[in-house]
């Protein structure tokens, strides 16, 4: 993965995970864009549930693209049964408008349909940028996760999950596999429906020259971002010793690594902290977050040492 620190560009606001009336979000496509352009946001991927009972949409927001904010065409696609039984939900953002059906007809597996893993390389193929949805929220499993092997990154926060129900987190899922060495980053997302607060909680900020669909979609699968609720990070440098993080006012600066390697920095209006890398030993990858004086954290995603 690139730095996205150093990589040419700046950084655009978006958010990956949303929900029209085109399946069970309570807004139409113009509107949903209409507020999150109001909030500032860069960008914005419409990502209805693709599947029978809403006719498998893949919502054409192209026309809503102009010279301040843009699109990116996706979805979030089901197909196959978890180990819990339940069917699999992953996110897929830079989706073909053509990308053909499955056989996901309703929210129960039925026989004779794609795995979860195989409707996933199968958007990959078709070009789009993939994450494990939710994982808390679905109750995925380690093995469920291990199988999905061709996805891009974890939602590592799902700021619907964590207003409707409390369960907003992929931090657990993502570690596991980042030690046992896959390359995947890490996203924050609304899962918005405008059913309940669950909007404008959580973005990905992507380094870019441009805010064009392509351009992100590149940057994404890049790992050129850093995700958040709220605090900027502005730079993570690495040397043998220590990590040295640049921020926007914080109480913590953390780093985590394989296992039980993790070391905070605390204090008051932190905008640099050097944060010693004594206590991850020989892990093979480094992440940061940054926690501000009201709880809100920003992410990193994983550097690989």
């Amino acid at each position: 993965m690139h730095d996205a620190f150093t990589a040419p560009g700046r950084f655009w606001r978006g958010n990956l995970h949303t929900h029209s009336t085109r399946s069970d979000g309570v807004l139409e496509p113009e509107e949903v864009i209409r507020r999150y352009k109001a909030e500032g946001y860069d960008f914005l991927a419409l990502t209805d549930h693709f599947i029978g009972l809403w006719n498998y949409p893949i919502t054409d927001t192209t026309g809503f693209r102009d010279g301040d904010f843009t699109t990116i065409l996706g979805a979030e696609l089901h197909s196959g049964a978890m180990a819990n039984g339940e069917l699999w939900h992953i996110l897929a953002v830079g989706l073909p408008a053509d990308f053909a059906p499955g056989n996901a007809p309703h929210f129960l597996p039925v026989e004779d349909q794609e795995t979860g893993p195989e409707i996933a390389a199968r958007a990959v193929e078709a070009g789009a940028f993939v994450a494990i949805a939710h994982p808390q929220w679905s109750g995925l499993t380690l093995a469920d996760a291990r199988s999905l092997d061709s996805a891009h990154a974890v939602e590592i926060y799902n700021h619907g999950c964590a207003e409707g129900c409390d369960r907003p987190d992929g931090a657990a899922i993502a570690d596991l596999l980042l030690s046992e060495g896959r390359k995947l980053s890490l996203i924050a997302t609304d899962d918005a429906h405008f059913s309940e607060p669950d909007h404008f909680g959580g973005w990905v900020m992507v380094k870019a020259e441009q805010n064009s669909p392509e351009a992100l979609l590149e940057a994404l699968k890049a790992g050129q971002f850093y995700s958040s609720q709220g605090p900027e990070l502005r730079s993570v440098r690495i040397d043998d010793k220590a990590v040295e993080v640049e921020c926007s006012a914080a109480r913590s600066v953390i780093i985590q690594g394989v296992g039980t390697g993790a070391k905070a920095v605390h204090g008051t209006s932190l905008t640099r902290a050097r944060v010693p890398l004594d206590r991850l030993g020989d892990s093979p990858w480094v992440r940061v977050t940054v926690i501000d004086s009201a709880g809100r954290r920003a992410w990193s995603n994983p550097y690989w040492r």
